[in-house]
This record gives structure tokens, sequence and C-alpha cells, in this order.
């Protein structure tokens, strides 16, 4: 398990992290204006299409059954008729005892299997409980863990007890790759999250992540810019690329596009590819899904046209 490595400075109390501090109204006003970009149309097909490459089809409810699961796996292998050249989701998301299940649908498809963890959505779970469900998502064939930290632990102050979570959750991912989701709509603040934000990458998470989709606010374009800050600042320090995946509240294609304008300014088209950013949205493929037919058919398709996510 690696050490975590923050910034710190001394003062009365010891040595303390520090962490830099986020301008509200900047960061508000700022993530505001992404919406107003206007979108041209073979642009905006484009952007529709990446879209769908980012999306994380997920299904995390008690009344899944490996039948349900097979129907997402499909929606996400082919999300639409084959003459609108929709490419495939990034990857299916289950609860941990139906990895098997999404793993063997999915097959050799390129469409990966994510697999929540960790006690989801409370993050309230003993540290060895939670790193046994890692290791069974992992060796059941999920591709990709994303765990909650605990927010009553990150918001007492005990930083190093959440990084060290983290770290230890990342070495029983093994190959899979580790998303950390923080919850922001719990977090209070927006210096909170930029410090959970930093915690994360620090402790060995590969993507960042705003929400479980379970508690409202989720998603919002200013706490993802602030998580998207995080990162670019954690690029230019280390040189290492993080990705970024907001989940929970985003519903409409248009504010799909106002993502990836945000993050095409932010951090560049590096990231604009499904192995940097993803979004975690149960209903917004389908509104994507409509705003492509309309863009190549000139005219909507009704909505029973598409497949339930």
């Amino acid at each position: 398990m690696k050490a975590l490595a923050l910034p710190t400075h001394r003062n009365g109390a010891g040595v303390v992290p520090v962490f830099q501090t986020v301008d509200q109204i900047m960061v508000e006003e700022r993530a505001a204006a992404f919406g107003k970009r206007s979108i041209k149309t073979s642009a905006k097909l484009a952007g529709l299409k990446l879209a769908i490459s980012m999306m994380d089809l997920t299904t995390l409810e008690g009344k899944d059954t490996p039948g349900k699961v097979a129907f997402l796996c499909r929606k996400a292998m082919q999300p639409a008729d084959p003459r609108y050249e929709v490419p495939p989701c990034a990857a299916v998301c289950v609860y941990p005892n139906l990895v098997r299940a999404a793993k063997k649908f999915l097959g050799d498809s390129g469409v990966k299997v994510a697999s929540v963890a960790t006690g989801f959505p409370s993050g309230l779970m003993p540290l060895k409980l939670k790193l046994e469900e890692v290791r069974s998502a992992a060796r059941d064939g999920a591709d990709e863990i994303d765990m909650v930290i605990d927010r009553g632990v990150f918001l007492a102050g005990d930083y190093n007890r959440v990084a060290d979570e983290i770290a230890a959750i990342k070495e029983a991912c093994g190959e899979a790759h580790l998303k950390v989701i923080l919850e922001t709509g719990e977090l209070q603040s927006y210096d909170n999250v930029r410090i959970a934000s930093e915690i994360a990458m620090r402790a060995g998470g590969d993507f960042i992540k705003t929400s479980t989709g379970k508690v409202s606010p989720a998603a919002t374009m200013p706490v993802t810019l602030v998580m998207l800050e995080a990162i670019r600042d954690y690029f230019y320090e280390t040189g290492m690329r993080i990705g970024m995946k907001p989940a929970g509240g985003i519903r409409t294609a248009k504010q799909a596009l106002a993502y990836l304008v945000m993050v095409k300014e932010t951090l560049g088209d590096d990231w604009l590819t499904p192995d940097l950013f993803r979004f975690g949205a149960s209903t917004l493929a389908n509104d994507v899904l409509m705003q492509i037919a309309k863009t190549v058919d000139g005219r909507y398709q009704s909505a029973d046209y598409f497949s339930l996510p």
C-alpha cells in the first residue's frame, strides 16, 4: 500500500495538509457558460456519438436479475439501429453478485464490466468486508471497481484514513481500474470536493466520480468543474492522467454536450475518450439516441422506438 503524499505546512498544531481553495463565484459562472456554447450540426452529431461511447449503462436496484443485466448488455453493445453508426457504450455497471452474468453476456465485445463495491452507496462497512467485496468482484471478472468513500470519516477531517482505505482497495482491485466515488452531494462545499478529489488521486484512484446516483444533488456542472480542475493540476504536477465520471442527474443530450465542452476546454482533447471520461446516467442514453436520430433523419423518433435503459 503506498503512502499518501499530501502537500503540508506546519503551524501550532504541527504538520497539517494544505489544499487549494475554490473560488465559488468563478466556478459557478464558468460552469454556466459551458451550456451556452453553439454547436453546429456535424460537430453535434460527433459529440452525441462520443457521449454514447462514454456511457456506463447502469442498473443498481434491489430487483436486478441476470435477465435484466442481459438486456442492458445488449443495449450497451448495440445502442441503436446500425444505420445510425452509433458506437458501443463504454461499460455496464452492476452489483458484485451480477458481475459474472454481465461478463458472460458481454463476452469479447469490448464493453467493460464495472461493479460498485465497498458498501455502496453508504460506504459504511468494515474495511475487511469492503476488501473482500472488491476481491470477489475482481475475481468474477470486473474490469472496473466503483468504490465509495466514507463521507463521515472525511467530514471528520480524518483524511489519512480515507486515503488509506482507497489505497488498500486499489491494491485489492488487482488489474481492475478503480473509480473513487466522492458523493459530492454530501461533502457540503466546493473546497471539500477539491480536497476529496486530491486525496482520491494521490491514494491511487484511476478515476474520480461525483456520485452514487442515490443522493441529491448528484452531478452538477460546477462540482464537475472543480474536479476537472483538480485533475488538471494533478496532471501538471505529476504527468499522470486521471479519469473523470460525473454520475446522476444528467438526463439530456444538451447537458451531455455541455459536459464535453467543459472537458475539452479544461483538460483538452486527450480527455475526450472513454478511457478518461465517462457518464454515469441511467436515463441519459435514450435522449442522446433520440437526438442522433433527429440529426440524421431530420425528425424525432418516438421515445418508444428506443429500449429502456
